[in-house]
């Protein structure tokens, strides 16, 4: 691999300062020594601009500070230094991958009478820079636009997952590499725009509710995860009935993210019930534990869920005895679903299909789907085959 073209621009200490510039943002393509900007976030995003363009992330550093004022603030490539050794004896219940090639790349600011000054400088590293097709995936450069964010919120409030809230996202813009943030990211958001609406009170009233119910219940269960601030996040509960229920049906347990009325199994017996910021591996595991300590650390023999990723991942951490089956309503559901939107060739079959959809998954009081329905001139490609539309389904 040809590493030459990572050059090193700069290396400089105080005396070596001169000629001093200031930048605003976006006009900066090189990064000289003593270049200068008026504030913590405009340096950030100084060198996090200039890296974006070359192809690499960058993380926060070291910041020395006197009297509690900064003085000094380093910014680094994202693979400078190494992971921490683990003691191999305790090991983690996830394991990420470690990217850190031991980079050197970092840039350093001296800070006096609240001007940020490029004091050093080093641009040497030791891995190949991103494509232009992978740029988009540099985590430094990853951030959910407001416009982009509410318009996922929309859909999620409409009852549309936030996997494909983004995928419709993707294609109005032309592409992933175009939106500027993955999915997970997405999650991530909209796991804080709900702590945001958590208030204080609010969580407190849900814990003194199960404590009610706790002393009305000896064999009431509840547990309640908050964060680093102590909000609350995510809450799970059930009943005394629910646990006896278990131990007797236990042996297949169906974990939906949509109400039970969408479903078309036999009769459903309720285990429990839980609410989740966010839908992130993390989420799932804390919730598959606590579940397995409520329900007396049994495992079930099947369990069935729909295609989601981060589910599946921390049903393999928690229930590794239980074996994992996909639900064949969603299954069965998208294949019709999709076909409504771009199978149907004749107006017939789209109204046969779509009937068929809706009366085979219980769906007649699906509110979004019913306004879907009344639009379908708009969308469905078999209403338009008389009109020429170059083909094209989006903006």
């Amino acid at each position: 691999m040809d590493f030459s073209k990572n050059v090193l621009h700069a290396v400089g200490d105080n005396d070596k300062r001169e000629n001093n510039e200031n930048v605003t943002l976006g006009e900066c393509d090189e990064i000289k020594l003593g270049i200068h900007v008026s504030s913590e976030e405009e340096a950030y995003n100084l060198y996090n601009r200039y890296a974006l363009k070359k192809g690499f992330s960058i993380r926060k550093g070291v910041r020395r500070m006197i009297n509690g004022v900064i003085r000094q603030r380093e910014y680094l490539c994202s693979k400078e230094g190494f992971k921490e050794f683990e003691d191999p004896f305790n090991p983690k219940k996830l394991n990420h991958l470690d990217t850190r090639t031991g980079c050197c790349a970092r840039i350093q600011f001296d800070v006096k009478n609240d001007i940020w000054s490029v004091l050093h400088f080093n641009d040497t590293h030791n891995y190949e820079f991103a494509s232009p097709d992978e740029k988009c995936n540099l985590r430094s450069g990853r951030k959910v636009l407001s416009t982009h964010g509410s318009i996922i919120s929309t859909m999620v409030s409409s009852g549309i997952k936030a996997t494909k809230s983004y995928s419709y996202l993707s294609k109005e813009v032309g592409g992933t590499n175009n939106v500027g943030f993955t999915k997970r990211d997405v999650h991530n958001y909209l796991g804080t725009t709900k702590k945001e609406m958590i208030e204080v009170g609010d969580g407190q009233s849900v814990i003194n509710h199960f404590k009610n119910k706790q002393i009305k219940n000896l064999m009431f269960f509840y547990s309640v995860q908050v964060d680093q601030n102590n909000r609350m996040t995510n809450f799970f509960w059930r009943d005394g009935r629910s646990k006896i229920d278990y131990d007797s049906f236990g042996d297949v347990v169906i974990l939906t993210l949509m109400s039970l009325n969408n479903k078309r199994y036999f009769k459903n017996v309720l285990f429990g019930c839980a609410f989740l910021i966010d839908e992130t591996i993390e989420s799932f595991i804390w919730l598959f534990e606590t579940f397995f300590a409520a329900m007396g650390g049994r495992q079930p023999k099947s369990i069935f869920t729909d295609q989601n990723q981060a589910m599946t991942n921390a049903i393999k951490v928690v229930f590794s005895e239980s074996r994992y089956r996909l639900c064949l309503w969603h299954i069965n559901f998208y294949a019709k679903f999709n076909k409504c939107l771009n199978g149907c060739m004749t107006i017939m079959e789209f109204e046969s299909t779509w009937r068929e959809m809706i009366e085979k998954h219980n769906l007649q009081n699906h509110t979004w789907l019913n306004r879907l329905y009344q639009i379908r001139e708009k969308w469905c490609p078999a209403f338009s085959v008389d009109f020429f539309s170059a083909k094209m389904n989006s903006t």
